[in-house]
């Protein structure tokens, strides 16, 4: 019986963790959650303990009565012998017949309470020492997780998403060099060009201003001539 009531639980337990990690929403409630599964299976194996105890102690009671009554009637078939009560006697010795069979019966039951009582205990411990130690363990878990999932997070920023928005830039970049260096070409190229033009025109203006001067020289009789 007591394998059965641990083995029940066991897969409650054990079937509830997994359908926690078959879901998976939010791993941190999930752990939660764990643990809180691991205090119901401890409460219902220390309630089984408890009952299980309690009936051991029935059992001592009983059978402690059960050896005292034996002693009792044989007291009681002593006397009726003293007084020649030979009947009596005969009826005390079948009563304490009676009762030490039933001593037999109790002290079978009684072995077997105690090594139930001890197999639930020494159960109930194993179960108290796995929480205890998914209770330690719970923050550190949790602590691992969040921190795997902010390297998960940085390996993103440098992979799919991140790593087309890093590209676009490069690429961004090399383009604006690009421009600066085809802007700086033709500027180099156009140099010596635009150089000449000027010094052209700077020539033609100064002759048409020389030529407008003499105009007016010979229009107020101020020529050299």
């Amino acid at each position: 019986m007591a394998k059965g009531i641990f083995s029940r639980m066991a897969d409650i337990v054990k079937a509830n963790i997994n359908d926690l990690l078959n879901r998976a929403e939010d791993p941190e409630k999930m752990i939660r959650q764990m643990i809180l599964e691991m205090e119901e299976a401890v409460n219902k194996a220390s309630a089984s303990v408890g009952t299980a105890v309690a009936n051991e102690k029935r059992l001592e009671r009983q059978y402690l009565n059960e050896q005292d009554q034996v002693g009792g009637w044989q007291k009681k078939a002593e006397l009726a012998v003293e007084a020649g009560e030979d009947d009596l006697a005969r009826r005390a010795l079948e009563r304490k017949t009676t009762v030490q069979e039933a001593i037999g019966d109790l002290e079978a039951a009684l072995e077997e309470s105690r090594k139930t009582s001890t197999q639930l205990k020494q159960q109930l411990q194993q179960l108290k020492a796995k929480r205890d130690e998914a209770r330690t363990r719970q923050g550190a878990l949790i602590a691992r997780r969040r921190a795997a999932e902010a390297r998960k997070q940085i390996a993103k920023g440098m992979s799919g998403i991140g790593d087309d928005a890093f590209s676009s830039f490069e690429r961004f970049r090399n383009r604006v060099e690009n421009e600066e260096a085809e802007a700086d070409a033709h500027t180099e190229i156009a140099g010596p060009s635009a150089a000449l033009d000027t010094e052209f025109s700077k020539l033609e203006r100064k002759q048409a201003v020389d030529a407008e001067l003499e105009a007016l020289k010979k229009q107020m009789g101020k020529n050299d001539a």
